[in-house]
């Protein structure tokens, strides 16, 4: 797996690339300090397949760094790190097409925890992300997914429910989960082969079942759910 680090800070980054260490047997880590240094370094070696990204960057700020990223290498996965863990700052990283956003003030075990949902097709946002959000309260769990999530211990990532959980058909998640990770209709269309009405019934009837109109919404709701993808 490679994995891309882009933050002003080498020792930081060195830090970092030590703990990533346990979310591969096979890990490469590339650095960069600047977005315009990532650009130079993915278009000699390619795409990578998670991606770090500080949001506090000299030059190309970091949300204009994850725009240009989900733009030219849609194929990453694009995190956010920040100092700062506000719901605002959180919320425009997701808004930019984050597919996740974890404070640098997090442990070890909690960036561990978190890349490792995120890997495995889930959302983790931290805490802060859910205060005061302007979401209509999520329709109850069947009984069976509420016993199996459990309660996460602070910090950590939440025990996730899946698509199906919350009723959805498996072509259903397949469209929730691009549109969580900041795809537009256009290349859900073409992913997966569907014309634009059928995406647009899709993308409604997961709104539906998450309970939100939009798609920052979407995603505050799927990492209040803990969400799994097969």
């Amino acid at each position: 797996m490679n994995v891309l680090l882009i933050d002003d800070h080498a020792l930081f980054r060195e830090g970092l690339a030590l703990l990533l260490r346990p979310l591969a047997a096979s890990l490469a880590v590339w650095e960069a300090g600047s977005c315009e240094q990532a650009f130079e370094l993915l278009a000699e070696r390619g795409a990578a397949d998670l991606v770090l990204i500080d949001m506090g960057l000299p030059g190309m700020h970091g949300l204009q760094g994850i725009e240009a990223l989900r733009a030219r290498w849609p194929a990453s996965t694009v995190v956010a790190l920040s100092s700062a863990d506000d719901r605002d700052t959180v919320l425009r990283a997701i808004d930019a097409g984050a597919c996740g956003f974890i404070p640098k003030s997090a442990s070890a075990a909690v960036l561990l925890a978190a890349l490792q949902l995120i890997l495995a097709r889930g959302i983790y946002l931290p805490p802060s992300a859910f205060l005061g959000a302007d979401l209509p309260r999520p329709a109850p769990a069947p009984m069976a997914a509420v016993a199996a999530a459990g309660a996460p211990a602070p910090g950590q990532p939440p025990a996730g429910q899946t698509p199906a959980d919350l009723g959805l058909t498996p072509r259903q998640a397949e469209v929730l989960y691009l549109i969580l990770q900041g795809k537009p209709a256009k290349l859900i269309e073409r992913e997966l082969d569907l014309s634009a009405s059928s995406v647009k019934a899709h993308t409604s009837a997961v709104l539906r079942a998450l309970n939100v109109t939009t798609r920052t919404q979407a995603v505050v709701r799927a990492g209040q759910l803990g969400l799994r993808f097969s």
